[in-house]
């Protein structure tokens, strides 16, 4: 006869697992490592990607207009198409990799300028509003994507379009422009009236960027949905 205690004693408490149901179980915590860290290093490769294309935007020859010599540039449109892709904390992150690789003495301004004397030229605000301003049309790029939902295609195309000019828009002319306008009153010495008129020569040339911006954004999420919702 066959005895219970001939058996081996359960050490396990009762709550062995297979080693399926473990795999199971570790599987979902593996893939979501895995997934963070694929995440990381996709902001990283975008953070430095725009960070690059600002400062390739950066050093082509610029247009110095006004008493002060302030140049018309492409690092603007740099600027707003990291904000409206990217998204708020990527945007910032790529801007601010950009003004600290500048600011460590790098010719990556325009004019081939860089280190801490930039800081003391009346382009200074605009370099400073920078990194609030890529931020302000990542936020922005983000609200003006999710719009237009049960739409037509076209018409939801062209409302989110529409919407993309108005956020770079935004972060252009209320965030950029006026610590621009601060800039040349503080390190050029001008009024308020005069910089004022100074700034009023960047228009023309920063709405246009305000449209290439928000159209090659449109572009990159019509390619990549995920990216216009922050999802990606």
């Amino acid at each position: 006869m066959t005895r219970f205690s001939d058996f081996p004693a359960d050490t396990s408490g009762g709550h062995t697992a297979s080693p399926a149901a473990a795999g199971s179980r570790g599987g979902p915590l593996a893939r979501g490592r895995q997934r963070r860290s694929r995440n990381r290093g996709a902001d990283l490769a975008l953070t430095a990607v725009f960070a690059a294309l600002i400062a390739a935007l950066s050093v082509l020859p610029g247009l110095p207009v006004g008493a002060l010599g302030v140049p018309i540039s492409l690092q603007t449109l740099g600027v707003l198409l990291a904000g409206l892709i990217l998204g708020p904390a990527r945007a910032a992150a790529a801007v601010g990799l950009y003004l600290l690789v500048g600011l460590a003495g790098l010719p990556v301004f325009s004019g081939f300028r860089g280190g801490l004397g930039v800081l003391a030229m009346p382009s200074a605000g605009f370099l400073l509003g920078f990194l609030p301003g890529a931020a302000a049309a990542g936020a922005l790029s983000r609200l003006a994507w999710r719009q237009g939902a049960g739409q037509p295609a076209g018409r939801r195309a062209g409302l989110r379009t529409v919407l993309l000019v108005a956020a770079a828009a935004v972060a252009s002319f209320l965030v950029i422009h006026p610590l621009g306008i601060a800039g040349m009153m503080i390190n050029g010495r001008l009024s308020f009236e005069a910089a004022l008129l100074a700034d009023l020569l960047f228009v023309p040339g920063d709405v246009m960027k305000c449209v290439v911006a928000a159209l090659l954004a449109a572009a990159v999420f019509r390619a990549f949905p995920r990216m216009g919702t922050g999802a990606e």
